[in-house]
């Protein structure tokens, strides 16, 4: 009965998901950073001056958890959040010289964190896998809560 479910995807993307999760958050300890918070870093480096909503988007975060987690890396210095002259509603966000630094600082443990989860499968093996697990997100994008908004931009 168990192996049965041990053998599902949903179960097994699941404790994947646990394991990543786990690994960033111990890898990127010293850089006070989670995987949210990284993303959005790193959105925000890539696209400098978009709105939150729209930031949010690009890296599958819902409205409320992206506005917490926004307000939580500006209250850091790591952010700025300023309200979009057109859209007083809106905020527009760029990455601080901190923010900038911290992403520099934390990028070997990230790395570290994605070769350790590809560790276990063979070279020839890693680049296929990448590619099914963009396969079946794209795929399933829209029964998301938060879906990925790459087209926004």
């Amino acid at each position: 009965m168990l192996a049965e479910l041990h053998g599902k995807p949903g179960h097994l993307i699941r404790r994947c998901q646990q394991i990543a999760v786990a690994l960033f958050l111990d890898a990127c300890a010293p850089h006070d950073l989670t995987p949210m918070q990284y993303a959005l870093l790193q959105a925000a480096a890539a696209e400098p001056g978009l709105d939150q909503i729209t930031l949010a988007g690009l890296v599958a975060l819902d409205r409320s958890n992206a506005a917490r987690l926004c307000a939580g890396l500006e209250a850091r210095g790591l952010l700025e959040r300023a309200p979009d002259p057109l859209d007083r509603r809106a905020r527009r966000l760029a990455l601080t010289p901190a923010g900038a630094a911290l992403l520099r600082a934390a990028e070997p443990a990230v790395a570290q964190v994605q070769a350790a989860l590809l560790a276990p499968l063979a070279e020839a093996d890693r680049a296929p896998f990448i590619a099914a697990l963009a396969a079946i997100a794209a795929a399933h994008n829209g029964a998301s809560r938060a879906p990925l908004r790459v087209a926004e931009v």
